[in-house]
């Protein structure tokens, strides 16, 4: 059995290794809620690469019943034989995560395996819902809302969560051609006059840029939504999610800098201006840590 650090400790890699610019946000936060992030996202990312490696030739669909099995014994306080989910189980007993969001997450996993099209941004919005919405609102105990504004900040979170996954979409279409989906709307690719073949070329046709424009304004929409919830979490967690914020609005900056030349090509925010986002929430994360560590001391 995976002791409890060792399995913080991989879940930690996973995010170091994959979702570089959140975790990048993540050292801004105290380091006590860093660990309970990285178990999220270790999670997450541990349950996409079931379903989106291009290395594993095991069935996917019993690789994900094996981890829904071992999931539901580690939530109920059994010992498992995993490298993730001791944290994750941790995580969401500490934090009373909502059971229902990890169960919304993993069939929309399960929908990879057998979804490759969506007619409809109402029906990608469905399948966003378990793959980015829940991640947001199951981060949010982690961050914590102030006294009273949970309800509030929850469809933030939510929205945040979708401006990150549509900014993925944006910038891997090529890559997701490639395992046999489009995560654009055939309705939006029918109004643009957009084929599939279209997107299988090396150039962003006049039409192409058209269509990733009118999908980079939605995705703008959903981060403007996002963005009022940040005032309404602990000031400790307010620099992270912004810099997350920033580095992930960085990337559909970047493609839109570049004219949506985004088949071939993956775009990226230099690591110069990451490391500047970086640098300047990095005094507000201090002043606000210092404070909450000043607050507790005093209290009684």
């Amino acid at each position: 059995m995976s002791s409890l650090t060792a399995s913080y400790e991989r879940c930690r890699r996973l995010h170091a290794r994959y979702g570089r610019s959140y975790y990048l946000a993540t050292l801004l936060l105290p380091s006590w809620k860093r660990r309970h992030v990285h178990a999220l996202y270790g999670f997450a990312r541990y349950a996409d690469e079931i379903v989106d490696s291009f290395e594993m030739r095991s069935d996917r669909a019993e690789a994900l019943d094996a981890l829904s099995a071992r999931l539901s014994a580690a939530l109920s306080g059994a010992p498992v034989e995993d490298p993730v989910l001791p944290a994750l189980a941790h995580t969401v007993r500490s934090f009373g995560i909502d059971q229902r969001e990890l169960a919304a997450f993993l069939r929309s996993m399960r929908a990879d395996l057998t979804v490759t099209r969506y007619a409809t941004y109402d029906d990608l919005l469905e399948y966003m819902e378990g793959s980015a919405a829940v991640i947001g609102t199951m981060m949010l105990p982690i961050l914590e809302p102030l006294p009273g504004a949970e309800a509030a900040a929850r469809e933030p979170a939510r929205q945040l969560g979708l401006a990150f996954q549509l900014t993925n979409f944006l910038r891997d279409v090529t890559e997701d051609l490639d395992r046999g989906r489009i995560y654009l709307p055939a309705a939006d690719l029918s109004a643009f006059g957009v084929t599939e073949e279209d997107l299988r070329g090396h150039t962003v046709t006049p039409t192409v840029r058209r269509l990733l424009a009118f999908e980079a304004e939605r995705a703008h929409r959903h981060y403007r939504l996002a963005l009022e919830g940040v005032d309404l979490l602990t000031p400790s967690s307010r620099p992270c999610v912004r810099a997350a914020y920033h580095l992930y609005g960085g990337i559909l900056a970047e493609i839109e800098r570049a004219g949506f030349e985004v088949l071939g090509r993956r775009a990226r925010v230099p690591r110069r201006r990451k490391l500047a986002i970086f640098t300047r929430h990095l005094l507000a994360a201090s002043s606000a840590g210092r404070q909450e560590r000043r607050v507790s001391v005093e209290l009684p």
